[in-house]
């Protein structure tokens, strides 16, 4: 593991240890977030911790074809329950996400500075967020970072049942019909493996990443 400073660059993902972590350190400045990226790494750590840098070995994905959709979600798409937009409320679905409460976990790692950071890049076009509607309240979203043909997922939150997962299919199906090829989920969890998702290789993830983003 490394210890980053002010120069913008990762060391080789290889030296991740076997939890995934590759680096402390650095800053979120827009363009060490977007070499992450490129570069198969992410930012994942407590508000009270210096930046952690993961790299983690095998990496989960979701491939937009190996889309799982229950009946029930079906039924719930069809229904017009809730209403579908993106890039519609990016700061209110990443605040819902940091002040989401999720199991096991106290506090958030959506930090003000993490905050802040992926506005700034939503204000230059890489961040992007999902909504869900319902009866013109925001319901349900999720958020994460576009580069070429790869979408890097960060969170997502629901306040009313299956509001989450309603954009997050609508979402993918749209990028899908944008030819992204893949999708980041990071780090394994079973609501996501439940749609699909499933783990590869980090060897094969940055495969992948070489030419599409």
């Amino acid at each position: 593991m490394i210890l980053l400073n002010e120069e913008l660059i990762f060391p080789p993902v290889e030296m991740a240890n076997k939890d995934g972590i590759l680096a402390f350190g650095g800053n979120l400045s827009p363009e060490r977030l977007l070499l992450a990226y490129r570069s198969g790494i992410f930012p994942w750590y407590n508000e009270d911790e210096p930046i952690v840098w993961w790299s983690p070995d095998p990496r989960f994905v979701l491939f937009p074809d190996k889309l799982k959709v229950s009946k029930s979600m079906q039924t719930v798409l069809n229904n017009g329950k809730f209403r579908f937009t993106i890039n519609r409320a990016f700061t209110q679905v990443i605040q819902n996400c940091k002040t989401a409460p999720r199991k096991e976990q106290e506090g958030t790692w959506i930090s003000p500075a993490v905050q802040n950071a992926y506005m700034q890049l939503h204000q230059l076009g890489h961040a992007h967020s999902a909504e869900a509607w319902l009866n013109g309240e925001l319901v349900g979203g999720l958020y994460g970072v576009r580069l070429g043909k790869i979408f890097f997922g960060e969170s997502m939150f629901s306040k009313v049942s299956n509001a989450s997962k309603f954009a997050f299919i609508k979402y993918i199906q749209q990028l899908q019909k944008e030819q992204v090829m893949l999708i980041d989920c990071q780090v394994y969890t079973s609501h996501l493996e439940s749609m699909g998702a499933a783990m590869i290789e980090r060897k094969k993830f940055i495969e992948l990443l070489d030419g599409n983003v």
